[in-house]
């Protein structure tokens, strides 16, 4: 379901021809839509170990604290978001409320109210955050990212510090934008329209006055604006809401089972392309998509549905907005020639059940939650595929397997050279007293033991 986007035609652009249209105003779209664009305050409230010692060093050295003491019982973020639907559904960036767990939204018209987070999803930078007894509220209408064009006008507005709204206007620079280095679908719309510190989760509104991105990051030297900006397009936003919307408390993407590298300058002579484009098929994963489709080792994906990809984050992003449900075409280049082929769209499946063991035996593992590895599982941590090992899901910060280096995301494939098959054999071996334990563990594709003591 495509939310609050009725659908607009495509318009002529033309360029001014008089003095008059130059004037004219934005006034219109701004009315229309900076109701909808919040401040978004968010907090994560500490709890100090030893209240009495915290009293004692209040009174001797402030709010401060004392030595040793933290400084201060609290962090806070401040950024921008956007209401999408007059239920109070407020899309904002991840990083505004990354590790918060106390969020309050203030509106234009000075209203504020707390807000739940619905839904975090790191990977694209963005959070779905739902208003408290809100009512009465201005929500602004999806545009269609897609029918962007460079040197289309748009606005940007933020209501970055509690200072109030700003907005400013610029055209769209670029679109398509990867390897930018802020989530792991990087496909950006560049603008240089000024998008300044605060101006995170803030909307970027095409001349419908409906929204086409979410403003996400600038590109300075200095902190400042200097006409480099990203906004996380539509399309991509209406995946994360319609997550949300579907109860779920993570996005759902489709699997496609396949590992994938870009195609460089070597690899494209060999395949007999004019230039670099497209993603090379490095490996197959036997159980999934990919493998049923007839999709081999070698071949080069040019296009998702007739949308050319020219790298992984392309290839992600198109592929993610096709949802979970039906087939997908792909394009592909193989023995010289392109032919398209049908790829099943559906979620990773989670076989087996991740089954999580928290261990909490005297052991280098002690503080880690382990999970059974699958396809959800890996597409969830970003991992590799394997048949066996466990993997760390959670991690204590304060742990004995945090102190010792052990990482969310590490693949524990063998305890004093058994390897293991699932979470319980993790757990009896873990659980078994001994003088020192051999760990063999797989981390960012490398596999390496460590033999640790009591």
């Amino acid at each position: 379901m495509i939310l609050g986007w009725t659908g607009v035609q495509a318009q002529t652009r033309v360029a001014p021809e008089s003095s008059a249209q130059i004037q004219l105003s934005f006034a219109p779209i701004v009315r229309k839509t900076t109701g909808a664009v919040v401040n978004v305050y968010a907090t994560r409230s500490e709890r100090r170990q030893n209240a009495a010692m915290e009293e004692f060093f209040r009174r001797f050295f402030g709010d401060g604290g004392g030595p040793g003491m933290p400084p201060g019982r609290s962090q806070s973020s401040l950024g921008s978001g956007v209401i999408v639907d007059p239920s109070g559904l407020v899309i904002t960036n991840n990083h505004v409320i990354e590790n918060m767990n106390e969020v309050k939204v203030a509106l234009a018209d000075r209203r504020e109210f707390e807000a739940d987070i619905v839904l975090r999803d790191p990977r694209t930078d963005l959070a779905v955050l739902r208003l408290k007894n809100a009512s009465n509220l201005q929500f602004v209408e999806f545009g269609d990212s897609e029918a962007l064009q460079v040197g289309d006008i748009v606005l940007a507005i933020g209501n970055p510090f509690g200072v109030g709204q700003t907005v400013t206007q610029g055209i769209v620079s670029a679109l398509a934008r990867t390897q930018v280095g802020i989530s792991d679908y990087q496909f950006f719309i560049q603008t240089d329209a000024a998008i300044n510190p605060g101006n995170s989760g803030g909307a970027l509104i095409d001349m419908n006055g409906r929204l086409v991105g979410i403003n996400t990051a600038i590109f300075s030297r200095s902190g400042g604006n200097i006409g480099i900006g990203f906004a996380i397009p539509s399309s991509m936003v209406r995946v994360v809401l319609n997550s949300a919307r579907g109860g779920s408390r993570h996005v759902v993407r489709p699997w496609l089972g396949a590992r994938l590298q870009p195609v460089d300058g070597e690899i494209a002579v060999s395949l007999g392309l004019e230039r670099p484009t497209g993603v090379l098929v490095t490996s197959i994963y036997d159980k999934g998509p990919a493998f049923e489709a007839g999709l081999k080792r070698g071949d080069a994906i040019l296009a998702v549905d007739g949308q050319a990809v020219d790298n992984p984050d392309a290839f992600g992003y198109r592929f993610t907005l096709k949802g979970t449900q039906g087939q997908t075409p792909l394009t592909i280049l193989r023995g010289g020639k392109q032919i398209v082929i049908q790829v099943r769209l559906m979620p990773p499946p989670e076989v087996p059940p991740r089954d999580p063991v928290r261990i909490r035996s005297r052991s280098p593992l002690a503080g880690a939650t382990l999970v059974n590895m699958s396809p959800a599982v890996a597409e969830e941590m970003q991992v590799d595929i394997t048949d066996d090992g466990v993997l760390i899901a959670e991690l204590d910060e304060r742990s004995v397997a945090a102190s010792l280096g052990f990482q969310k995301g590490d693949q524990i494939v063998a305890i004093n050279g058994e390897r293991l098959a699932s979470t319980r054999d993790a757990q009896r071996m873990a659980d078994r007293a001994g003088g020192y334990w051999e760990i063999t563990i797989s981390r960012g594709g490398r596999v390496f033991t460590t033999v640790l003591g009591r």
